[in-house]
């Protein structure tokens, strides 16, 4: 079984987190470790770029201010990534820069994702040589689809995570994330098309 990025970094994540609303600040130090690989993929794949690891240091400080409203029994990790996220837009936006296909493929190759070979024809070509031009289809989509996709393939995120990190209802990621893995196939489509033929080609070759 994956183990996933982040996940179970943290003994008890609640205990920890009880420690820290206590007063004990030092304790911060355990989630920080925890889950600043994963916030500083987020932030690098939403757009942050140089500034990634400011973004990431100025989402933590502002999640340990907030730790009073965080909601006890939640998830701690899809919590941090949409302060994360929101922080991103807003040093993009301040910046008035766009994240260039070049420098997310370049994240890319060093962080490795996994996505599911059973998600979509689109979303599984991000594996292999197709990797370059599913990234720059990626730039095609709007904000929320390729958030969307993102999250829920590229960090691997769980439905109810992804959910709980964009703020939607679940039935909301269920169908922005069908309709920009369907746009991502119709951009990718007539070369992906080729692929499996040639795959089935050499499939029955191989058989023969």
């Amino acid at each position: 079984m994956r183990t996933r990025e982040g996940a179970g970094s943290v003994a008890d994540e609640a205990a920890v987190i009880a420690r820290v609303r206590a007063g004990e600040r030092e304790a911060y130090a355990d989630l920080v470790r925890a889950h600043t690989q994963i916030a500083h993929r987020t932030a690098v794949l939403l757009g942050a770029g140089a500034d990634a690891e400011d973004v990431v240091q100025i989402a933590f400080l502002k999640a340990y201010q907030s730790l009073g409203r965080f909601r006890e029994g939640a998830a701690f990790r899809p919590w941090l990534l949409q302060i994360v996220a929101n922080e991103t837009r807003n040093t993009v936006r301040s910046a008035r820069r766009l994240r260039r296909a070049v420098d997310r493929e370049a994240a890319m190759v060093e962080a490795e994702p996994l996505i599911p070979e059973s998600a979509d024809p689109a979303a599984a070509a991000v594996a292999g040589e197709w990797r370059s031009q599913l990234l720059a289809a990626l730039d095609g989509l709007s904000d929320e689809h390729r958030q969307v996709v993102t999250y829920r393939y590229l960090l691997d995120l769980d439905e109810a995570e992804t959910a709980q990190a964009l703020g939607w209802p679940r039935g909301t990621v269920k169908s922005r994330l069908n309709r920009a893995l369907r746009r991502l196939e119709r951009a990718l489509g007539p070369r992906d098309r080729e692929r499996r033929d040639r795959e089935r080609r050499e499939g029955g070759d191989t058989r023969g």
